[in-house]
């Protein structure tokens, strides 16, 4: 599945405008959750907007109580109605938990896409034996694996199966929460690069093919200076030196 480098995290968003102003400065890729409570609120940010429906890839996820065989179908229908969009372009599992089972979740999410109702199925918080296993059960290849990923949460082997598998990994979190501000690394290199250190942690992540990110914005000078770390190439020093930082942080753990 081609998605864009920068989409529009939404998890925190309770009002419409900045997901209209997001997509009137370039973004074609939203993302919310049924957990987040916000699906209603994407939807009607969306339908305000001037940009041609089928050029946005709209993204939610089933939280671990609708992955049920009988759930799924009645939740994924509800999510669309919310979105007002007549197909949900890219349907997660949201976490691999509660009433997960490979055996019976994903081939309810395959009738969903025979069924029109949704274009294209996606993981997330998937661990490699999770992926593999979802590859062998699903009918179609996954089509994309969300996980937080950021220069406190490198998730190289996340990043390699999605590279094997040929889908695209993304990053949710890419700033963690604020505090790449604090990271000497990614300083240094925003201070090298004259830029930011959001921008600098956007790069690194994007350096990282088949990455791509979903930063949370809100304003609209904020939108738009993620929306341009996309054209921000790291030197090879920089990178080295965030891949190399000796400390893990994740910000949303099991």
């Amino acid at each position: 599945m081609h998605l864009p480098p920068v989409g529009l995290g939404t998890m925190g968003i309770d009002d419409p405008v900045p997901v209209t102003t997001a997509l009137s400065v370039g973004y074609r890729h939203l993302d919310t959750a049924r957990i987040y409570g916000n699906e209603r609120v994407v939807g009607e940010g969306l339908a305000a907007s001037e940009v041609d429906r089928d050029a946005v890839t709209v993204a939610t996820k089933l939280w671990i109580d609708d992955l049920a065989d009988d759930a799924v179908e009645p939740a994924a229908r509800e999510s669309a109605a919310r979105l007002g969009v007549e197909t949900i372009d890219l349907l997660y599992v949201h976490r691999p938990r509660g009433d997960y089972d490979p055996e019976t979740t994903l081939p309810a999410l395959d009738r969903l896409v025979d069924d029109g109702v949704v274009d294209a199925v996606g993981v997330s918080n998937f661990e490699p034996a999770e992926l593999d296993r979802a590859a062998d059960v699903l009918d179609a290849p996954i089509a994309a694996h969300q996980t937080e990923l950021h220069p406190l949460f490198r998730r190289s082997e996340l990043v390699e199966h999605a590279r094997e598998g040929g889908y695209p990994l993304v990053a949710y979190s890419p700033l963690a929460g604020g505090r790449v501000r604090e990271v000497e690394p990614v300083v240094d290199a925003a201070a090298t690069h004259d830029t930011t250190p959001e921008a600098v942690a956007l790069a690194w992540a994007l350096s990282k093919e088949p990455v791509v990110t979903i930063p949370k914005a809100s304003s609209e000078p904020h939108l738009r200076a993620n929306l341009a770390a996309a054209d921000l190439v790291l030197d090879s020093e920089a990178v080295a030196a965030i891949d190399a930082i000796d400390r893990e942080l994740e910000l949303f753990p099991e």
